[in-house]
């Protein structure tokens, strides 16, 4: 397969650049308003950790800990076991090409594709979702970490700054994880607005600004939010 400039039109080079730059710009808006104190999903559940690794030092008994993390693995297992389903289904559509271009060229507001532009296209998601794979393996372990960590814990009686020292880096710890795992899912939910370009670009660029748009909201603006931060 040779590259084929002229199968990609202007609109397709500004959709891709309105989805690399949105999923970019977007993660890194989001970080920054949480490191800057900007009510969020991510910044409250900062302090709800250091709350949980407060109180896992006064537990004698670290089951409910350890329950914590068990569920918090097990969803990034499911995640990353459904992911590698997904790019075997998605090496299978490169072997139905012609097929597969048949069936979507009767579906309404679909252009034309041609091989070079079907398998382009099924790279993109190949890419997305090989990012995901490696984004859910690195939080499941990371959140092995954060169990190694909770059989560390200090004892009650320990120093006042040895104990906050721990709630500290454990608190980072299960953060980092977290923050892992949503860019896991950020990637699906990415890789989802990929799907409308196998029909027209500008399908392409209406599904990103979606996404983007109901990923502010649940970040910054979602009833999760407002019952973490007790506003009515």
């Amino acid at each position: 397969m040779t590259f084929d400039s002229s199968t990609f039109t202007v609109i397709d080079y500004f959709a891709i650049a309105i989805f690399y730059f949105g999923w970019l710009g977007y993660a890194k808006f989001a970080r920054r308003a949480a490191t800057n104190g900007m009510p969020s999903l991510m910044s409250v559940m900062v302090r709800f950790r250091e709350d949980w690794w407060r109180g896992t030092i006064r537990r004698d008994l670290k089951i409910v800990d350890a329950n914590i993390i068990l569920t918090l693995s097990n969803g990034a297992t499911f995640f990353a076991s459904t992911t590698i389903l997904i790019l075997g289904a998605l090496l299978a559509l490169l072997g139905t090409t012609d097929r597969a271009i048949e069936i979507l060229a009767d579906l309404p507001f679909a252009v034309k594709n041609d091989t070079f532009a079907w398998n382009c296209k099924i790279v993109v998601l190949l890419a997305i979702f090989i990012y995901a794979f490696f984004k859910f393996t690195w939080s499941l372990r990371q959140h092995f970490f954060c169990s190694v960590m909770v059989g560390a814990a200090p004892d009650t009686d320990a120093d006042c700054q040895v104990r906050e020292d721990f709630v500290r880096r454990g608190a980072r710890m299960a953060s980092t994880a977290s923050d892992t795992f949503n860019d896991g899912l950020r990637a699906y939910y990415f890789g989802l607005s990929v799907l409308p370009w196998f029909l027209n670009s500008w399908l392409f660029i209406a599904s990103t600004v979606v996404v983007l748009g109901i990923l502010y909201h649940r970040e910054f603006k979602s009833d999760a939010l407002k019952a973490m931060i007790g506003n009515n």
